[in-house]
């Protein structure tokens, strides 16, 4: 692997990373809305990693998760229970974002934090082995 393209994905996976530390300190705070974001924003930017290993990538926040599906779910490298995560996470963000009246409960945001967590590890597994596997 290009090392530029590496250094982008490792960059990628650590803003992921910080965004779940942050919605974790929001949920900490009873900030359910606020945490909900984070952890959207931890899927995102695990995906974001992956697609730049592919040398793909998108202005739109549905485009990123279609090319996540299109390259690393319909081929098998992260399984579709895991990787469903990914636009659950964007539909809460949208509805407590932009919804008029919207509310999360802390269980929600719990529940979105416990997915975001499988898929962000299991993106940095699929990561390291891309990287792995391309040295």
């Amino acid at each position: 692997m290009r090392e530029e393209i590496e250094k982008l994905a490792r960059h990628r996976m650590s803003r992921a990373r910080e965004a779940f530390g942050e919605g974790e300190c929001l949920l900490a705070q009873c900030a359910p809305i606020g945490a909900v974001n984070r952890f959207y924003y931890c899927a995102f930017y695990a995906a974001r990693s992956l697609l730049a290993t592919r040398g793909v990538d998108s202005a739109r926040h549905s485009g990123v998760i279609s090319l996540f599906q299109e390259h690393f779910v319909r081929t098998g490298m992260l399984p579709l229970d895991v990787a469903k995560a990914l636009p659950r996470a964007f539909e809460k963000r949208q509805k407590s974002d932009y919804g008029d009246f919207a509310t999360v409960s802390l269980d929600e945001a719990r529940r979105v934090a416990d997915e975001v967590r499988v898929f962000f590890d299991e993106c940095r597994t699929v990561l390291d082995k891309i990287i792995a596997e391309e040295s």
